[in-house]
Order: C-alpha cells, then sequence, then structure tokens
C-alpha cells in the first residue's frame, strides 16, 4: 500500500497537536526570591498592552553575580505551544544574557539583584497573547518560569459584578456578567472563534477558562451566566509591614536579631464563621520598601517572617499554605505550615524582602488542588476584589490565538 507524503504529514501534525503539553510555571529554587513583573516602578499583575515596556526583576541570594539567560515562548489560550515560529512572533533574538544586574547595598543577607527589560535592544515581541519567560542558569538549567500576556484594544469588555444567583452560595460567590462589544470589528465566525479567560486579582492559578457566549445582540456577544462564570469571594487579604526592619510595623509582634532579622507576626486565628469585616488591601500584592531608602530595591533586607495560624477548618489529606503575589501563590513545601501539636497551631518561617506584603492561608490537598469553598477565612460576597477578562480571537486561517480585548471591574459596587 502506498501512502503520500501529504498522508504522513497529516499523522505527524494530528500526533503533535494530541499530545501537545500544557505548559506550567517552574517554581523558582529556594535562593531566587522576589520575583515580579514591575512596570512605573509597581509591582503589576503580569497583563501588559502589547508594545508597551516592562520589567521582571528578581533577586539571587547567592549574590556570586551568577549568568543568567533568558527565553521567550509564545503559548495558546490554553497554554499549549503556537505553531508559530519565533521569529514570527519576535523581533531579534532571544536567548540572551541578562546584562543588568547589581549587588545589595548594606544588608545583613547578601544578594545580586536582577532585570530584564522588555522590550530590550536584542528583542521585541510583535503579537499579542500569551507567553513564557524561561531563566536559565550558565549551564542551561531550567531556573524558573513565569508567564505574561500581551493585550491588544480591538473590543471593548464591559464587565458588571454581581451576587450569585444561587441560594446556596448566595452569601459567598461574586459572579461575572459582562459583553464583548466588537464595534466595527469585522471578524470571522465569532461564536466559534472567540474564547474568554476569567481572572481573579489577577490569579492564574484559579481561572476560568472555556465560556461560550450565550447569545448575541448585534455585534455583541453576551455572557450572563448563573454558575460558570462564579468565583468564591474569599476574605480581604491579611498583611504585615515590616518598612523598618528592627522596628514594630503594621501586625508585627516582635522582632529578634539573628544573622538576619526575624520578624514575628501576631497570631492569625480563621475568620471563616465571623461576621465579615472590611478593611483595606491591596488584593493579594506587594510593596518592596525600607523606610529612608533610596533604592528599595537594593537596600531593602531580607527577614524570616514567622507566620502563625488558629485554624479549626484542618482536614485529613490536606495541607495549609501560606500564598501570595509574593512567591505567584506557589504550592511548594517552601511555604506549607506545619502543624505544632504542642501547641495546636499552624506554623510557617519564610524568607521575605521587607515591604508591605498581602498574604492569605490556603487549603489544598495532595495533588494542589486547593479547596476554595471551605476557605480558611471564608467567602463573603462582600469581599473587595479585582477581576479581569481577557479576551482570544483565533480567525480561521491564523496560527495562534491574539488577544484582542481586556475588561476590568471591582466587586466594591457589587449588585444583587
Amino acid at each position: 500500500m502506498v501512502f503520500s507524503k501529504n498522508f504522513f504529514l497529516f499523522i505527524a501534525f494530528l500526533s503533535i497537536n494530541l499530545f501537545a503539553q500544557v505548559e506550567r510555571e517552574v517554581t523558582p529554587p529556594f535562593n531566587i526570591k522576589t520575583v515580579t513583573f514591575v512596570q512605573n516602578g509597581n509591582v503589576m499583575i503580569p497583563m501588559f498592552r502589547l508594545g508597551d515596556s516592562f520589567e521582571l526583576q528578581f533577586d539571587d541570594l547567592y549574590g556570586n553575580e551568577q549568568d543568567y539567560y533568558y527565553t521567550i515562548t509564545q503559548y495558546n489560550y490554553d497554554w499549549t505551544p503556537t505553531q508559530l515560529a519565533k521569529a514570527e512572533y519576535l523581533q531579534g533574538m532571544d536567548d540572551q544574557r541578562i546584562m543588568t544586574y547589581e549587588n545589595s547595598f548594606n544588608t545583613l543577607q547578601i544578594f545580586s539583584h536582577y532585570k530584564l527589560t522588555f522590550p530590550n535592544r536584542f528583542n521585541r515581541i510583535l503579537l499579542s497573547g500569551n507567553y513564557m519567560v524561561k531563566i536559565f542558569d550558565s549551564d542551561r538549567n531550567l531556573v524558573f518560569s513565569r508567564k505574561f500576556i500581551l493585550y491588544e484594544e480591538q473590543v471593548s469588555v464591559p464587565l458588571q459584578i454581581k451576587r450569585s444567583r444561587d441560594l446556596s452560595t448566595i452569601h459567598g460567590m461574586q459572579n461575572l456578567d459582562f459583553t464583548i462589544k466588537m464595534g466595527d470589528n469585522i471578524l470571522q465566525n465569532p461564536l466559534q472563534n472567540i474564547k474568554v479567560a476569567l481572572f481573579q486579582n489577577g490569579r492564574f492559578d484559579n481561572a476560568i477558562y472555556n465560556i461560550k457566549p450565550q447569545y448575541t445582540l448585534g455585534n455583541d456577544l453576551i455572557y450572563k451566566y448563573n454558575k460558570e462564570t462564579q468565583f468564591w469571594g474569599g476574605n480581604e487579604f491579611l498583611f504585615f509591614e515590616n518598612k523598618d526592619i528592627r522596628g514594630l510595623g503594621n501586625n508585627i509582634l516582635k522582632i529578634t536579631a539573628g544573622e538576619i532579622y526575624n520578624t514575628h507576626l501576631y497570631m492569625n486565628s480563621s475568620r471563616a464563621n465571623k461576621p465579615y469585616t472590611y478593611f483595606p488591601d491591596i488584593n493579594g500584592g506587594f510593596l518592596i520598601h525600607k523606610i529612608n531608602a533610596e533604592n528599595n530595591a537594593l537596600e531593602a533586607d531580607y527577614s524570616w517572617v514567622y507566620f502563625t495560624l488558629s485554624a479549626n477548618t484542618f482536614m485529613e489529606g490536606k495541607d495549609i499554605y501560606v500564598a501570595g503575589m509574593f512567591n505567584n501563590y506557589s504550592l511548594s513545601p517552601e511555604f506549607k505550615m506545619d502543624y505544632n501539636a504542642e501547641s495546636g497551631l499552624f506554623e510557617k518561617a519564610i524568607l521575605m524582602k521587607q515591604g508591605f506584603v498581602n498574604y492569605q492561608y490556603v487549603i489544598a490537598d495532595k495533588k494542589g488542588k486547593i479547596d476554595y469553598e471551605n476557605a480558611v477565612d471564608g467567602n463573603f460576597y462582600q469581599t473587595e476584589n479585582n477581576y479581569f477578562i481577557l479576551v482570544y480571537y483565533k480567525g480561521n486561517n491564523e496560527r495562534y490565538d491574539r488577544v484582542i480585548g481586556r475588561g476590568i471591574a471591582n466587586s466594591e459596587n457589587i449588585t444583587n
């Protein structure tokens, strides 16, 4: 039997797509700390307008000016590799050494601070979409990776946050009602070719995907689901501030000295069965800050931060973690709390850079699945959260998912 060359090419293409792996972020090792995306001096959720400048920054606690290299890779809507060659989405060359780095100044914990700017003199990203930056050491071992998304503004996405329409979750969930207004854009078969991704506070770990529009109204796509677009509201983030690493700041019980300083926080108790109380937070974010510093990135020191939790929500086979943007909501052993049988408390010491930090406690099983419904601090529809919607489009003859619009809303003005 004779098979044509095209048949074999088709089979090879089909196999690649069937077994394409969903890309996951690689958590940095212990010596790599404070991995952040920065824009205009502010720590940012990694969603940027195509063409805008932003930075990836991180510290290496070895402080030996190690050489690090980076690559940039584009991905589909579902974080599987695209069919595009790198030259189609990247002008110039990646796999370059990170050239900008400085050593810490006047700190007990030495570190080298690295800064990678996008775009730079070596390369520029040409297309919107999902991307991942991978950092390698001088032996080309992968050290860590981070996702980021570049978007265009071709369509508008008005978004409104409402209470759950399900009586069983009306007190704890927040629902997203939104519309994609295409305006004068001519898009091929938008009902099939448009996809959306929904994010709470910019987190990737609980994002909602694969939601189809319920119906169309003129050129608009309407999404008014009862359950499919809901998030558990959670509670306001906890926080501490140690901008003066030797003095007591907000929510700090005591400071002790050692090779580096130790910051002991007041004990936290589960808020799940307590009434909701509003207090301002920055929705999981953090700010690197040292009082009277001229350059916070180099002068802010590290300290051991001691977390203590009194919780009755411990369940067999599940663990409790300390999470926030400061650690990219990682569920690695470095952030898993230990149960002290003597005191009946959960405890954890985490090495963190000084400043203002939001954090929360999360429950997860051994496979890393987070139990949002039984959150340590409960779920309240009143909780103030930021929500983001990204609109992806892949035309009939296109080979990658563009991000053609973004919607943003806050639940502070939630409605019924």
